[in-house]
């Protein structure tokens, strides 16, 4: 199956791009709510002009009965006080953010911006007070818009109740299990995302050139595509590049892969044959290539990886040492891996239709996924018995799970680094603990050679 098959066309992106945006911006949701607040504003002004308020009377709902004077106090309370909530929920947010940042990293203020939750709340006051500025411009002594104040009051109560949700979900939403379930979530939908499908043929049996010699070709006789940009690449149009080698008849390598950073002219593509390549085919393919100022989690597996394991190294430092919160990052990752050990991986080569090799894409391998993830957790978690017990044990349980033997080498090879490791430790039993859990994955191990 084609790598286009499975990853986005430029259309899709740009939508996912407008979505993230517009989730991470303070001001969308509490402008569409301050939106409707204004429409709901001159509604309830149009129904008390032309009367309504009598026909609600007789139907039994009670409104506000209050005459110019109370009216105007009322209006003038609820909108100074949403007014001055408002400032107070944007404290409180402005402070969980800081909070967020020193304990966990500044990655993690990526998932505060795109909560929808605070955004809510501060619209849902913003919306009161303009509301109940647009009631309180039409208070005179002739005409007192009792639908309109009885909607305000609603709105005050309302507010209330999202005040204390509020406080709620602001002491909850800094918790290290909450940030951790977020973010393994998001991990989650990605996987699913990414590895859905099989991007191109992980088999090949084509009767076009081998792969070795177009490898070999490529090394000697490639044309290469510099970038003509600096930034994170977020995402690559997969498409797109393979709409360009079938037109021009060309064999693209991609040298780099959505969540690397690149710096302006180094080698993003080579393109085989040498001949082919020019100024134009240079721009068309960079194009193809989005490019941003932050890494992202779309298309780029490894990057929420990392943010687990950046909280699991900021957990362990002196400074912090929460070792509890490292081990729940380990167990949200071996969550991960042992998905990943359950599906293929996508293939680098992709073919067209003729059964002609036109792409070679640099994918994320599985060996490269647990470097990801172990790496640096076992290297600051030398002296932290607890946190070595639990690499080794979650290294178990992802053995259970893999049955490729590339797979095998791989958790195999970490098991031998945090063993050799251990002989750091100054207690003997912690010592020989770490040496029962290494046993126990290499009993898991052998049942799969």
């Amino acid at each position: 199956m084609a790598i286009a098959s499975l990853n986005i066309r430029m259309k899709k992106y740009n939508r996912i791009k407008l979505q993230e945006g517009l989730r991470s911006s303070y001001w969308f949701v509490p402008l569409l709510i301050t939106g409707a607040a204004i429409a709901l504003a001159f509604f309830m002004l149009r129904l008390d002009l032309i009367g309504e308020s009598g026909l609600m009377e007789k139907s039994g709902l009670k409104i506000y009965t209050g005459g110019a004077d109370s009216a105007l106090t009322l209006l003038s309370t609820i909108a100074s006080s949403m007014i001055t909530v408002a400032g107070t929920v944007f404290s409180v947010t402005l402070v969980a953010l800081t909070l967020a940042s020193q304990q966990f990293g500044p990655r993690v203020l990526r998932n505060f911006m795109q909560d929808v939750r605070f955004q809510f709340v501060l619209g849902t006051f913003i919306a009161t007070f303009i509301y109940c500025l647009l009631v309180l411009r039409s208070v005179h002594d002739g005409f007192v818009p009792k639908i309109s104040i009885t909607v305000a009051i609603l709105l005050a109560i309302a507010s209330i109740a999202v005040l204390i949700y509020f406080i709620h979900h602001a002491s909850t939403s800094i918790h290290a299990w909450h940030i951790i379930r977020e973010i393994s979530d998001e991990l989650e939908s990605n996987i699913d995302y990414v590895f859905s499908e099989n991007l191109g043929n992980s088999h090949p049996n084509h009767k076009g050139q081998l792969v070795e010699e177009i490898a070999r070709d490529l090394e000697q006789q490639a044309y290469p595509i510099l970038a003509t940009g600096n930034g994170y690449i977020r995402a690559i149009d997969y498409d797109c590049l393979m709409k360009i080698a079938k037109s021009k008849d060309l064999v693209l390598h991609l040298k780099q892969r959505p969540g690397k950073f690149i710096v302006r002219g180094s080698k993003l593509v080579r393109v085989f044959p040498f001949e082919r390549g020019n100024q134009k085919l240079t721009k068309q393919i960079n194009q193809a290539f989005i490019l941003g100022r932050e890494r992202t989690a779309f298309q780029d597996v490894e990057f929420s990886i990392k943010q687990l394991v950046e909280i699991a190294i900021r957990a362990i430092s002196p400074a912090v040492n929460d070792p509890f919160t490292a081990i729940r990052c380990i167990d949200q990752l071996s969550v991960a891996l042992c998905r990943l050990t359950q599906g293929e991986f996508p293939s680098p080569y992709c073919y067209d239709d003729n059964n002609q090799l036109r792409l070679i894409a640099d994918q994320v391998t599985f060996a490269g996924l647990v470097d990801d993830a172990f790496h640096q957790i076992r290297q600051y978690a030398r002296q932290e018995v607890a946190v070595t017990i639990r690499l080794l044990e979650a290294i178990a349980t992802i053995a259970e799970y893999t049955r490729n033997k590339n797979n095998h080498a791989a958790l195999l090879r970490h098991a031998n680094m945090i063993k050799r490791g251990s002989q750091d430790l100054l207690e003997k039993l912690d010592r020989e603990d770490v040496e029962v859990r290494y046993q126990v994955v290499l009993q898991r191990l052998a049942k799969i050679s």
